[in-house]
């Protein structure tokens, strides 16, 4: 089996395609959906209809029970039979670019092998909860259909960069600036010989890395291997499109990390300055203006009113280790376990997490008003960190990355019949 292969999404009719795209549907809670397809003239056409359809239902509704699967196939159908979305004719890749600012980033839409991913060539770096799987299992089997999109990153690859540039030097089908302000550009790539080429510069790869989507391609190799046991092996089909997942693949290096940062409840019954005092004894400490941590092992802390830097003392940093070594884990490790006795970042209540791309202000704002005692900034998790822990079959602590731009739902859909 390839690594990737092309296949005809399922896209909005031309001209459509703003109407229809939607943010990723882990990233709004149910009552931010629902008020950005309702509020002001509405938006009946949004993927969010799809992605999240207890918007659609009384709000008491539970988010994951049968009648919200349910109601997305509904919803579905009426885009199908409306001409909303409309599925290509043949098998395509598609060039896709996110812009984000100053930012810009080019990659392939591409069904992905569950196999390669089985086997680990498609490479994890993240635990999985059994709950969130089942969400996604059942929203594939409803729609028989994969509509989010797991990000993965490539090895540097200047074949597949120049193939892609050439892709996106033509008149793209769907051009369209979210309401976040991110540009969303699609361009479908029909030559049957770049398709080939494309394939070929894929399949020399020795992995590819999961950004951001462990539960959705979770849940797609639960589904193929449910489809593969209702076949005798002897005609089950290996390039059956379930056997397949929906990506999109940017190379390494564009990849757009930001930092992914903490705020705690209070300072585990300690004074503001037994606070400070505890972490003299493994970190540098000085007082400094609002500031993002500029390398590894550097940290942000912000307490009431005033900033502070914190430098990580060398002995305490691990030579080799490749999960050990992450700034996330030297927090952990040096200053939320041992000083604030925060140890399971799943669970603990006294801990919360803040992404990057809400800046500074944000963590000063949970501070000063009172919700928190203190924040913690981070510097941002590296691409080749991240690899570095998946090529070592390990697993990162929750809340490591944070990838910006976020990928659009529904501009490109993998249909599973």
């Amino acid at each position: 089996m390839s690594l990737i292969q092309p296949f005809p999404g399922l896209r909005p009719a031309p001209g459509r395609a703003a109407e229809v795209a939607a943010p990723p549907y882990d990233v709004l809670s149910t009552e931010e959906a629902r008020r950005m397809v309702y509020d002001g003239a509405g938006k009946p056409n949004s993927f969010l209809h799809i992605s999240k359809a207890e918007i659609d239902l009384p709000p008491e509704t539970d988010p994951y029970s049968p009648p919200v699967y349910a109601k997305s196939r509904q919803n579905f159908d009426r885009m199908l039979r409306e001409g909303v979305l409309k599925r290509d004719d043949a098998p395509c890749y598609y060039a896709y670019r996110l812009m984000m600012g100053g930012h810009s980033q080019l990659g392939l839409v591409a069904a992905a092998s569950v196999a390669a991913y089985e086997s680990n060539r498609i490479r994890k770096h993240e635990f999985t909860r059994p709950d969130k799987e089942d969400d996604r299992v059942h929203q594939i089997e409803a729609l028989d259909a994969q509509t989010g999109p797991v990000l993965l990153a490539h090895p540097d690859a200047p074949e597949v960069d120049a193939l892609l540039a050439q892709a996106a030097a033509g008149q793209p089908d769907a051009d369209l600036t979210a309401i976040d302000g991110i540009r969303h550009t699609l361009w479908p790539i029909r030559d049957a010989a770049v398709l080939r080429q494309l394939t070929a510069a894929f399949d020399a790869m020795p992995a590819l890395y999961i950004a951001d989507g462990h539960h959705r391609s979770a849940a797609a190799a639960r589904v193929a291997a449910a489809r593969r046991a209702k076949n005798p092996p002897r005609t089950a089909d290996a390039g059956a499109a379930w056997e397949y997942f929906l990506t999109v693949i940017f190379p390494r290096r564009q990849m757009r990390i930001m930092d992914y940062n903490r705020v705690v409840k209070d300072l585990n019954g300690l004074s503001r300055e037994d606070f400070l005092a505890r972490l003299s004894e493994r970190f540098g400490v000085s007082r400094t203006t609002r500031a993002k941590p500029s390398r590894h092992g550097e940290f942000s802390l912000y307490l009431p009113g005033q900033w502070y830097r914190l430098i990580i003392h060398p002995r305490h940093i691990p030579s080799r280790d490749p999960v050990a070594r992450l700034d996330v884990s030297l927090l952990s490790d040096n200053l939320l376990g041992p000083i604030l006795d925060i140890h399971d970042l799943r669970r603990d209540k006294r801990i919360a997490f803040v992404g990057g791309i809400r800046g500074l202000e944000e963590l000063e704002r949970r501070v000063d008003s009172g919700e928190m005692a203190a924040a913690f900034a981070l510097h941002a998790t590296g691409m080749d960190d991240l690899m570095a822990v998946a090529d070592a079959g390990e697993v990162m602590p929750p809340k490591s990355t944070w990838f910006e731009p976020k990928l659009a739902d529904g501009l490109v859909s993998h249909v599973l019949d």
